[in-house]
């Protein structure tokens, strides 16, 4: 496959590039904005630089890491794109992260510069002994930082990006992206979602999400502006939509349902109603949508489209179904991207026929590099096709492809469940849970019909005991809401935890 190319041009695959298309093509066009204001795409840049040239004046070399954990705002966005433009490596965190995952996380990543969302700093102690600066204190520095650093050159394969994601392991995982990887896989969701210059996209979402994240790449590359929520309730969700006069919102389901349970509630189907919104695209990944949410989002807001995704970070985005493509062939997530292909394996490994539930498998320029310092992981997910030698991803999850090539999901194989627009591991929560003084075994169930989580525990501790040390230590998505004291784990025949058994026992509980 060729360089990328945009409007019959070729353009450099560096992350960055993306940001100094549009701020060549639309300079004055409005970029990010937040609740403290907003910057032009031309202004973007020139920040981008700005932080970049910092990042090389305190020795950040090529492929050093960059942690960022900060609120969505419109700095983090510079940052992303500076930390490309010097070469190194951005790792997003979530903000929420508490001390006891952040530790692991920051001894993983090994990052050489950490930025903090103001009034952070002073728990950075807790977390390890690298240095951290507050974002707005490093930008009031950018003011002095010169001109005269060059930025390095980068090829297509080197690293740019870092997400952490949960896993089967208890330890950090993070999935590592090269600049021509992202590139690809943004502008081949670009080519389905079909971003316009005129777009307002709404996000809500944690640029640690990449599905966050993306939404920043995918309106470079269409010159749309990003809006960013404020650090309001849930409960001004549909306001602070209308206000910021949204076209795009991206989606988890949690959120779908708050949204439109506000929406039903102020805009009543009368004729002296107030004006529809201005939204003609919503998308969804992260966790499957409801059929009775999709319905009440549209009732809610006619006129706007609902596009259904699906995508695990280790290749951003395995296919998209088109908007409103749910209404002729229900529970489907939409055909592969263009130029990549999926495949659906047996037990054995061969091809799946017609219809019949497999492995996921993909093969793309989207497959990203690996799992970050993780090889033996890196080589059990991507795997060489033995056909043909070419590079797959066994995703773990299960589907099938219909006759006209839709991808149809139907499961997970490890213990991730989605909660909160998020990957959640089982087990990096049962890794907290064994940790509490009194523990003595322990298994997290979820239950499948709803978004409630709990813990099985023996050993001479209490429920309230668990919960309130959780508390402390997880952040909202990981945190049980419930722990149930037992005499006994029930075992298979091998002595594992039967966590099946549980999950019954679980499921029989009043919800």
């Amino acid at each position: 496959m060729g360089e990328p190319t945009r409007h019959g041009a070729p353009w450099s695959v560096r992350l960055h590039a993306m940001l100094d298309d549009a701020a060549r093509r639309r300079p004055d066009a409005p970029a990010v904005r937040d609740e403290r204001g907003g910057w032009s795409y031309a202004e973007l840049a020139d920040h981008s630089r700005r932080f970049a040239r910092w990042l090389r004046q305190r020795g950040v070399r090529p492929g050093d890491r960059v942690l960022l954990r900060t609120a969505n705002r419109r700095e983090q966005v510079a940052m992303v794109f500076g930390t490309s433009r010097a070469g190194a490596v951005a790792v997003p965190v979530h903000r929420d992260l508490k001390p006891f995952l952040l530790a692991d996380l920051v001894a993983d990543a090994d990052p050489a510069v950490v930025v903090l969302e103001d009034g952070d700093t002073d728990g950075w102690a807790s977390v390890g002994d690298r240095a951290a600066i507050g974002v707005t204190e490093l930008w009031a520095g950018l003011d002095g930082v010169g001109d005269d650093v060059p930025e390095p050159d980068a090829v297509p394969t080197d690293l740019c990006l870092m997400i952490y994601t949960s896993g089967s392991t208890s330890r950090p995982k993070a999935v590592t992206s090269s600049h021509a990887q992202v590139h690809f896989a943004t502008l081949a969701i670009a080519e389905r979602l079909g971003y316009r210059g005129d777009d307002v996209v709404f996000v809500r979402l944690p640029l640690s999400f990449d599905y966050g994240l993306y939404q920043v790449f995918l309106a470079a590359v269409s010159t749309a502006e990003v809006v960013f929520s404020d650090s309001g309730p849930d409960l001004t969700l549909d306001r602070q939509i209308r206000a910021a006069g949204a076209t795009v919102v991206p989606l988890v389901p949690s959120v779908a349902a708050t949204l439109t349970a506000l929406a039903e509630r102020v805009r009543p189907e009368t004729a002296d109603g107030p004006p529809p919104s201005r939204i003609r695209l919503f998308t969804n990944t992260g966790a499957a949508m409801s059929a009775q949410t999709v319905d009440r989002l549209r009732r809610a807001f006619p006129g706007a489209a609902i596009c259904l995704m699906f995508g695990i970070t280790e290749c951003k985005r395995v296919s998209i179904l088109e908007p409103d493509g749910d209404l002729t062939r229900p529970n489907s997530v939409g055909r592969p991207l263009p130029g990549t292909r999926v495949e659906i394996l047996t037990e054995a490994g061969t091809p799946a026929p017609t219809g019949e539930v497999g492995e996921i498998v993909v093969r793309g320029p989207h497959v990203m590099t690996g799992y970050w310092q993780a090889p033996e992981l890196t080589a059990a997910r991507f795997r060489a096709d033995p056909r043909t030698g070419e590079r797959r991803l066994h995703t773990g999850d299960y589907g099938y492809v219909d006759a006209d090539g839709y991808l149809y999901f139907t499961g997970r194989r490890d213990d991730i469940v989605k909660r909160r627009g998020l990957r959640v591991s089982l087990i990096e929560i049962e890794s907290a849970v064994s940790r509490i003084p009194g523990v003595s075994q322990c298994a997290a169930v979820h239950r499948a019909d709803g978004d409630h989580l709990a813990v099985y525990v023996t050993g001479p501790v209490t429920a309230d005991d668990v919960l309130r040390q959780l508390a402390q230590w997880l952040d909202p998505a990981r945190r049980p809401d419930s722990c149930h004291p037992v005499e006994r784990m029930p075992v298979t025949g091998n002595g594992k935890i039967d966590r099946a058994a549980l999950r019954r026992r679980f499921e029989e509980l009043p919800a």
